[in-house]
């Protein structure tokens, strides 16, 4: 997923923030990894890397989204983007919901 930053860009920000499987995508492009893969090489790889899941900034490394997901190996890159889409979402709406999240919806930073 992605949005748009606001309308004030001086042009040094991304036109798009990235967040979600997105930003774990170009997390995934960015690391050496070979397929099929497992859950142990991914956490000695990339694990350590925080992927927002929001485009507030929030955030969760990717060894606690693999935690949460029982597949253990992954065939390709879209099979494990797939697998961890669920995650993602999740946590993207947990976050929304709360109340201090829409009260900062509601005020213009």
């Amino acid at each position: 997923m992605g949005v748009r930053p606001p309308a004030d860009d001086d042009g040094d920000e991304p036109d798009a923030i990235e967040f979600g499987i997105a930003a774990l995508d170009g997390t995934l492009s960015d690391a050496d990894i070979e397929y099929p893969t497992d859950k142990q090489t991914l956490r000695a790889e990339i694990g350590h890397r925080d992927v927002p899941f929001d485009a507030t900034g929030h955030s969760i490394t990717v060894a606690e989204a693999l935690e949460q997901v029982p597949k253990t190996t992954f065939e390709n890159e879209q099979e494990l983007l797939n697998t961890l889409h669920p995650v993602f979402e999740a946590r993207r709406e947990a976050t929304s919901n709360s109340l201090l999240s829409q009260l900062r919806a509601l005020v213009p930073f």
